[in-house]
């Protein structure tokens, strides 16, 4: 009764391989590229500044008009400014880029 099994310690490690890839092929396809876009995320909104052209988590696009510590005022109307928690700015939109596109639909 207390015979190791066929292949003892190996046949455990081919057992638990197909899991171990599984893992690490999660960690690759998965985990790191999220890791990666949410860094690049924290360095865009750290970089904001005063004219940048910036999209809400709800939608809204408006000019950032004022940038404090953990908040930023938007304009997203004529006249109308809110403020808005910096962790709220979903994407940073380059100016010269918005520019350049409508140079070429004219």
């Amino acid at each position: 009764m207390g015979a190791p099994a066929d292949g003892g310690m190996m046949g455990m490690v081919v057992q638990f391989l197909p899991i171990i890839a599984i893992f690490v092929l999660f960690y690759f396809l998965m985990i790191r590229p999220q890791q990666k876009r949410a860094k690049e995320h924290q360095v865009q909104i750290s970089a904001i500044k005063r004219g940048d052209t910036v999209t809400l988590s709800n939608g809204m696009i408006g000019k950032i008009t004022r940038v404090e510590n953990d908040e930023a005022m938007v304009e997203i109307a004529q006249g109308v400014n809110v403020r808005v928690v910096k962790g709220m700015i979903s994407e940073v939109r380059n100016r010269t880029a918005i520019a350049a596109a409508n140079d070429t639909k004219a």
